[in-house]
């Protein structure tokens, strides 16, 4: 080493820890809520109603909660054990004293009720919808007749846990398994697991605005989790003083059916959705327009492969249901032993359905399915969402209760994560 009068190195036989990495977005966050009041909103208007409370107000957790999601650390552990150098500083940005312990923090999350996650997640709504946007920013499409929509993007994910196998002794206590709370034996699709567990996420595609999210384990109550998924475009409608006839909701097969078709029409928004049930195929005024040559022609880039679109017109699906746009797609079918991943075969064809209130006139054909396929918009967004790793959100508990989750767990860590997303796109950041 060359000596240099102008360096001066200095040890020390005491730790000192380095500051995370995360801790100034951290700072950025709290600033935020702070300056916007949303924390003394917090602490005023979410209230939780349980015994041995001690010294701690729900605000006091939501720091950690904050900190966590944002941290990325793996566990709750690894975040607890980073942060206890600077917990004091920490829990000053949210105005409070001491950092509630690991533990504390787990009892609080199994405790939490509905009202009290309803609570956290409308204040949140009420002040970041129109945070950074105007009526006139936020996008939209015009259809052919210049009338203009919001499109949301409605979509159910589906995780798979696997499980080891435990051993089958009539001596042994009944065994239970930690995600029993929030998993549930479901349909998988094509991910290795035994057990499932389901989020609804609703999109606002041209913000990129994380409008609301909603989970159960198995395959979860998809209705009455549309039925909040439509509750919240509502409210976010409201927010800029548009009527609820201006969304167009963008949905999968997994509402392909009359019940949800009958929610959908009785919420007031137009929809489109790919139909489930191929038995309509044998409707005569479908076999009639099947007769037909098709109402248009498109290629898919990919593959190159020719589909035909068939306008269908105007059908009644059920009793009591109003009319629907039926629209068929077909293509050729690929040869005998070939798995289909969509459609139905039916001949020398797959057949594929969709369903809209959009009308003819301000929608053909291949905008309606351009709109569905468009999909791709939302895929970027949601790539990261569709990984969910069940040990990010359990943490490494020294005791056993701590490890058995509540389904209100991974609800307030979506909350939180909408949360981010939402004030990323802040005029003031």
């Amino acid at each position: 080493m060359i000596p240099n009068p102008c360096i001066e190195v200095q040890t020390s036989p005491l730790d000192r820890p380095s500051v995370p990495g995360w801790f100034a977005e951290v700072v950025m966050i709290a600033r935020h809520l702070a300056t916007k009041g949303l924390l003394e909103a917090f602490a005023q208007q979410v209230r939780l109603v349980r015994g041995r409370f001690g010294s701690y107000e729900p605000i006091d957790f939501l720091g950690p909660l904050v900190g966590y999601a944002i941290s990325g650390e793996r566990t709750l552990a690894d975040f607890f054990e980073r942060v206890a150098p600077f917990e004091t500083a920490f829990m000053a940005l949210f105005g409070r004293r001491c950092l509630p312990h690991r533990s504390s923090l787990s009892r609080f999350l199994a405790d939490v009720d509905r009202p009290c996650l309803e609570a956290f997640r409308a204040l949140f709504e009420q002040q970041t919808f129109t945070e950074g946007w105007t009526s006139e920013t936020i996008g939209g499409i015009f259809d052919r007749q210049g009338r203009r929509y919001l499109v949301f993007d409605v979509d159910a994910t589906r995780q798979a846990a696997r499980q080891r196998a435990l051993p089958c002794d009539p001596t042994l206590p009944a065994a239970k398994r930690r995600l029993d709370a929030v998993c549930a034996p479901g349909y998988r699709g094509r991910k290795r697991g035994e057990v499932v567990r389901t989020r609804t996420t609703a999109l606002q595609m041209h913000t990129r605005q994380w409008v609301g999210t909603y989970a159960g384990k198995g395959n979860g109550d998809y209705r009455g989790e549309l039925a909040s998924a439509l509750r919240a475009i509502t409210v976010y409608l409201k927010h800029f003083a548009f009527p609820p006839e201006m969304a167009l909701v963008r949905l999968d097969g997994a509402y392909g059916d009359a019940t949800v078709i009958a929610q959908l029409l009785l919420a007031g928004p137009y929809f489109v959705t790919r139909w489930r049930g191929y038995l309509l195929l044998e409707h005569p005024q479908i076999q009639r327009v099947l007769a037909h040559p098709p109402t248009a022609s498109v290629t898919r880039r990919n593959s190159g492969e020719v589909v035909e679109l068939f306008d269908g017109g105007w059908l009644e699906l059920g009793e009591d249901l109003s009319h629907v746009r039926v629209i068929v797609v077909r293509h050729a079918a690929p040869p005998p032993g070939k798995d289909i991943p969509v459609g139905k075969r039916v001949g020398e064809w797959v057949y594929e359905l969709f369903i809209t209130t959009l009308g003819a006139d301000g929608f053909l054909v291949e905008d309606v399915l351009d709109l569905y396929h468009g999909r791709g918009a939302f895929e970027a967004v949601l790539a990261d969402e569709d990984v969910e790793d069940f040990n990010h959100c359990r943490g490494r508990y020294p005791v056993t209760r701590p490890q058995v989750l509540s389904p209100t767990h991974y609800q307030w860590l979506e909350t939180l994560a909408i949360l981010r997303r939402m004030a990323s796109v802040s005029s003031h950041w």
